[in-house]
């Protein structure tokens, strides 16, 4: 009975399911019997313990991913691009592979599931004028008019965990989901290739993508605890920048929410309200934790003293505004601040200090 019933349930699957991935799956096994594709087979029995049926692939690796044609119409694309190159190649390799059987799918009507139409083949004069308008708009914006044929003919419901590191560095300006992407490294360039070959899978109707851009996740196992106790320096207030939030359990509803609700090729930014400096966000936790607030250096010193992955988020500064996130969506999110998160965890700290 059981396995007839999972048969019968509508089918989610998450590709690269992490931490993140992990806090999805209680929001949608209420619903829908969840697969996540994982390359490392020693995760199984994790994943089942968690409700989820796992499936052993390698986005790396495109034979691999046979099984995943044709099996789930939800799809939460979660893992990142490969760690070489401009383009990113396992995004390419996940929508090559994905199947085109409409099996039903997450609707954004009351949060029920409705079938999806099989996609109808687009005359070619049309086809090209699509292509061509999609190409010509800016990287983050696709007409109105076309991401609704897109809903109407799409097979697959995507939604794709993007990084706000494709706008590059804004001097620490406010900025919405409609500033052009500047990406700064190859990291961010990958992330930008995977938003534009979503959004051209979407005008041609394969898929109907929502992005998420996301920054900075924090968690009670995602904090900075470990370079604060190390003393890893921070920049002064005259060369720091500003950095954006988001609590995992609050971004792991976003994702879903998306999934029912999101619009094609729509970017959200999958942000709180925060708006702090770095080495303020340090001294918050620092506080919360009573641990030693980090020392502050010029950026010269910088330069010399901090390795250069870290030094690359140093580099890069922007606020953003996540209104589409409230308004668009509906979000209202658990801890609207950092601060807010930081209060629960000090509270239940000393909870446990009194026991």
């Amino acid at each position: 009975m059981k396995a007839t019933r999972n048969f019968r349930r509508p089918r989610v699957l998450i590709v690269g399911c992490g931490d993140v991935g992990m806090r999805c799956v209680p929001l949608l096994r209420p619903r829908a019997h969840v697969f996540a594709l994982t390359s490392h087979a020693a995760r199984s029995a994790e994943l089942r313990a968690a409700g989820v049926s796992p499936l052993v692939g390698d986005l790396d690796v495109r034979r691999s991913l046979k099984r995943l044609a044709g099996l789930a119409p939800t799809v939460l694309h979660l893992a990142p691009p490969q760690k070489t190159g401009d383009d990113d190649r396992r995004t390419r390799a996940l929508l090559a592979t994905l199947g085109t059987r409409g099996v039903g799918a997450l609707s954004g009507a009351r949060g029920t599931y409705a079938a999806i139409a099989p996609v109808g083949r687009l005359r070619r004069t049309r086809a090209s004028w699509i292509q061509a308008r999609a190409q010509a708009e800016p990287a983050n914006i696709v007409p109105d008019g076309l991401r609704r044929a897109a809903a109407s003919r799409a097979r697959l419901r995507f939604v794709y965990a993007s990084t706000t590191g494709v706008y590059g560095d804004c001097g620490g300006e406010w900025i919405d989901e409609t500033r052009v992407t500047q990406p700064a490294n190859a990291r961010a360039k990958r992330r930008v290739s995977a938003e534009r070959q979503l959004r051209r899978a979407t005008v041609r109707g394969t898929v109907a993508a929502s992005i998420a851009r996301i920054p900075g996740i924090y968690a009670d196992n995602r904090l900075p605890l470990a370079r604060l106790e190390k003393g890893t320096p921070a920049l002064a207030d005259a060369d720091d920048v500003y950095t954006n939030h988001i609590h995992a359990d609050d971004l792991a509803a976003i994702l879903v929410r998306l999934a029912t609700h999101g619009r094609p090729a729509r970017v959200v930014h999958a942000s709180d309200d925060s708006s702090l400096k770095m080495a303020e966000y340090f001294d918050r936790v620092a506080d919360a934790f009573g641990l030693a607030r980090a020392p502050r250096i010029t950026r010269a010193q910088a330069e010399q003293q901090i390795e250069p992955t870290l030094l690359s988020f140093m580099r890069e500064s922007r606020r953003l505004v996540n209104r589409r996130l409230k308004e668009e969506l509906g979000v209202r999110l658990r801890y609207p601040r950092v601060e807010d998160f930081l209060r629960d965890a000090a509270s239940a700290k000393q909870g446990v200090k009194r026991r």
